[in-house]
């Protein structure tokens, strides 16, 4: 779905049909349905000292940090002194809810229908794309497993050349060369649930034995209490596995490397798991185990 971020009170009064117009300093080509989302921004101080403005609110929940209804953007109008001046005296509440100045853009919405269920969200700038953890598998399944090296070459088996030839995709890359290994992967997973507030975390399993090394990388996220492994690139886990805690969660991706990708041939002192946040895109094969490195030593 696609989403635009407001500070509070606007989102709410756009929920309540009190708003029909978002005011924005850029223009959009985009037209068609839009969800509203209240961002975790506090609200702003000449918001809440203008008593006009607050009194269109009260009584009102604000919702900060969800997705609350959902509009039709049907128009974006640019702004010139002729539309502020006829908006300034012929629609004061809406004039009062927006900022008309000469050079804006004044984005028209219609068909507002609050949500039963709001979604909590952390938000993004400018119109933003929300995935359930479902949709966003869906949209993973035309990748395939295999990688792109210095010269985007494809390439469907790691292979010999891999160690020195690999270089990490961004996610717009991932999508448009529909292939990447488990590193690539996580960083598409990773663009696709940045909307979401479900606490993601990405994870390095590797078996250091100073030839081949096996590694593999996967996401993690946290959801109404419940935690979860999301797993496409690994095809024999293939899904979204849910577990009690992070722990047993941990514990049984570890269990599963040592038996399916170790065939029970490890030495545990050669096992280590590293929590890592997003690396650069376009680095090398070294380069990548040394960002993970440096995350958090799990084990």
């Amino acid at each position: 779905m696609k989403v635009l971020s407001l500070t509070e009170p606007f989102a709410t009064l756009i929920k309540e049909k009190m708003k029909l117009i978002e005011t924005r300093s850029w223009k959009t080509s985009y037209r068609g349905e839009l969800y509203i989302h209240a961002s975790m921004t506090e609200m702003a101080k000449h918001d809440k000292n203008d008593k006009e403005l607050m009194s269109l609110i009260e009584n009102k929940q604000l919702n900060y940090g969800y997705i609350i209804c959902k509009c039709n953007l049907v128009d974006c109008i640019y702004m010139t002194k002729e539309y502020v001046e006829k908006m300034k005296k012929n629609n004061h509440q809406e004039y009062i809810c927006g900022e008309y100045t000469e050079g804006r853009y004044a984005w028209i919405l219609e068909d507002i229908k609050p949500l039963d269920n709001p979604i909590k969200a952390k938000g993004q700038l400018s119109i933003w794309n929300y995935y359930n953890e479902l949709e966003i598998m869906e949209l993973m399944k035309d990748i395939e497993y295999g990688w792109i090296d210095k010269h985007n070459n494809k390439h469907n088996i790691v292979n010999d050349e891999y160690a020195n030839n690999y270089i990490l995709q961004s996610p717009n890359e991932v999508i448009k060369n529909k292939i990447g290994v488990c590193w690539d992967q996580v960083e598409l997973e990773r663009y696709y649930f940045k909307g979401n507030d479900w606490n993601v975390k990405t994870y390095f399993i590797v078996h250091d034995d100073g030839n081949k090394c096996p590694t593999h990388t996967f996401l993690t996220y946290e959801k109404n209490n419940k935690y979860y492994w999301f797993e496409h690139s690994w095809e024999r886990f293939r899904g979204i596995h849910e577990y009690n805690s992070l722990k047993e969660l941990l514990n049984d991706i570890k269990d599963k490397f040592i038996k399916y990708e170790l065939c029970d041939n490890y030495v545990l002192e050669n096992l280590m798991l590293y929590e890592y946040k997003k690396p650069k895109y376009h680095i090398s094969t070294q380069e990548f185990y040394a960002h993970c490195n440096n995350g958090i030593n799990i084990f």
